[in-house]
């Protein structure tokens, strides 16, 4: 006959080993604790809304060096014209490049006309005159804009006159034919590089929000 201790001792026994096996699996706490996911939840939010305060301005870090020269004349732009954004100034460029590059070959410059300065416009129509005058055309077809470069940037307080000089490396054919349509200069299947840095100038805070290319240097 199996005795009452002994069954008591057998039941305690085993009590002291779910004990054991449940503390080894699910730990134990102390004191009043959040639970981990909420505890997870929140360190994730903090991440996410962090915002640091008086950092640069990546409009213009993104572009040119932060503290230079160039820099303080954007961000000097920015002080006069608030909503002036670099990053827009810089995919406006590069679609007025290709629109003006284009205009110049082909000859078509009432288009661009609004986006030159008066001397620039003057030397495309001269330029054009020329190769009307000796019975040459151009054909030409732009590929796309390989690379485009904030290269400079100064700002005149006094006149509130900013001049931004951009580099462009495109890709483009282009053929030179004589009044008979022979083929003189260039090659319609040849894919050329073309490299230009360009200066475009704007009265910051004016009513007239064009950029007008005011130098140019191949």
């Amino acid at each position: 006959m199996e005795s009452p201790v002994i069954q008591l001792l057998v039941l305690a026994g085993i009590a002291v080993f779910l004990i054991l096996r449940l503390k080894s699996v699910l730990g134990t706490r102390e004191g009043f604790e959040k639970p981990p996911v909420q505890k997870q939840r929140q360190e994730s939010a903090n991440h996410n809304f962090e915002v640091i305060e008086g950092g640069p301005d990546r409009d213009i870090t993104d572009h040119v060096e932060e503290g230079s020269r160039q820099a303080d004349a954007l961000l000097a732009m920015k002080k006069v014209e608030p909503d002036f954004s670099v990053t827009d100034f810089v995919q406006g460029a590069r679609g007025a490049y290709e629109m003006i590059l284009m205009g110049f070959e082909r000859g078509d410059l009432d288009q661009i006309q609004p986006f030159l300065a008066e001397e620039i416009f003057d030397s495309f129509v001269d330029a054009v005159a020329a190769r009307e005058d000796q019975g040459l055309t151009i054909e030409a077809e732009f590929i796309g804009v390989r690379e485009t470069t904030l290269a400079d940037a100064t700002f005149d307080a006094a006149e509130s006159r900013a001049e931004v000089t951009m580099r462009f490396v495109a890709e483009m054919t282009s053929v030179v034919r004589d009044r008979g349509g022979d083929i003189v200069e260039g090659d319609p299947k040849a894919v050329k590089r073309q490299k230009d840095t360009w200066t475009f100038a704007r009265d910051m805070g004016s009513d007239d929000p064009n950029w007008q290319l005011v130098a140019t240097d191949a």
